[in-house]
């Protein structure tokens, strides 16, 4: 999978309910064909960027775009109680990353290694201003795409409160907040990972249970947030299996 490009190509793709993360559509280009395209990818509330034509050029040099493209996501996503499910029925509580507004594909491809490595249940991402899917993603995580149930919705805080419903623990990423360590990572746990330039939004992390961080002794007062999911993630691991 990855980019598509083409006028039938991208309409099959909408038609056959493949995962699309987005489409670029020629500026001015709203007639036949293409206007279907863009009412159905509204439809399916995918969205649409309008580009210059010499954009499209430059992404498939040489190529009868037709002036419209589509980035196809690398796997297949799931429904967000579907990873919930996935534990409950492997009779595990259920351990899970939320992401908010990660943008660089290398973290979220190694994320996903961190949660295939420590055995936790899957990754909830938003569908805007976040990395989806892509094929980087995929080659970033080593093969981790393939095993990990990735989620991608509307509205973060208000799966984080539909979680918190089920009995699901929400831990928040932060430097301000209690020490790893002394935090009880154990039971039903999401742990929500901000974005790589300003961590948590406002709302997200308000709407976290508590908020855990790392301890640090460096110069330096944050860690990557890929390093900082792994660190969280291998905490909760030893933390659940302590006496095994």
């Amino acid at each position: 999978m990855g980019d598509i490009f083409g006028r039938n190509p991208v309409m099959e793709a909408l038609k056959t309910n493949r995962t699309i993360n987005k489409i670029w559509v020629v500026k001015g280009e709203q007639k036949g064909s293409i206007r279907e395209i863009v009412a159905l990818a509204k439809e399916k509330r995918i969205m649409v960027q309008q580009v210059d034509r010499s954009k499209l050029d430059a992404m498939f040099p040489k190529q009868n775009h037709q002036g419209v493209a589509a980035s196809v996501a690398s796997a297949d996503y799931v429904d967000w109680q579907d990873i919930v499910d996935i534990a409950r029925k492997k009779g595990e509580d259920p351990l899970i990353v939320i992401l908010d507004e990660l943008e660089d594909p290398h973290n979220l491809g190694a994320i996903l290694r961190s949660v295939d490595a420590v055995g936790a249940h899957g990754v909830i991402i938003p569908k805007r201003r976040a990395v989806p899917l892509t094929d980087g993603v995929a080659k970033a995580s080593a093969g981790a795409i393939e095993h990990v149930p990735v989620a991608r919705v509307s509205n973060i805080v208000q799966v984080i409160e539909e979680l918190k419903k089920q009995g699901i623990w929400v831990a928040g990423a932060n430097m301000h907040g209690q020490y790893m360590h002394k935090q009880d990572l154990t039971g039903p746990l999401a742990i929500v990972i901000g974005s790589e330039g300003k961590g948590l939004g406002k709302l997200v992390s308000e709407s976290c249970d508590y908020i855990v961080s790392i301890p640090m002794q460096g110069k330096i007062n944050s860690l990557n947030a890929s390093v900082a999911a792994g660190v969280l993630l291998y905490e909760a691991y030893r933390q659940r299996n302590a006496g095994k």
